[in-house]
């Protein structure tokens, strides 16, 4: 089994940052990427950036040029870091790892104010 577990949520007004960390731990074999994803009331759940296992990243439109994935701690911790926030950014974020099968963390509460 995996588990992720997700900080660094909260509030911010519009044009802040906020840094989204998330540490795996347990059974991290061959993990072939690792990412964010976020869910707004009412919404499905969108694809916010990736970080694939040779560094490969992959970015929704609408965050290009203002967030940035990472990945730390020998590849065990994935980092989101993200500048310029803008109201229509909240959501729920979800720390998501796949191998074989993906996984997903709880949650952490992003919320923009204007």
């Amino acid at each position: 089994q995996v588990q992720l577990l997700e900080s660094g949520g909260g509030s911010v007004q519009a044009g802040g940052s906020l840094r989204l960390s998330c540490a795996a731990s347990g059974r991290l074999f061959r993990v072939k990427s690792m990412g964010w994803y976020r869910q707004a009331p009412g919404e499905q759940r969108d694809l916010v950036a990736t970080i694939d296992e040779d560094g490969t990243t992959n970015y929704a439109d609408s965050v290009k040029g203002r967030f940035t994935i990472s990945r730390e701690n020998a590849g065990n911790t994935v980092s989101l870091q993200m500048n310029s926030l803008k109201p229509e950014d909240t959501a729920i974020y979800y720390c998501t790892l796949t191998n074989w099968r993906a996984y997903w963390g709880q949650g952490t509460q992003v919320t923009v104010s204007s």
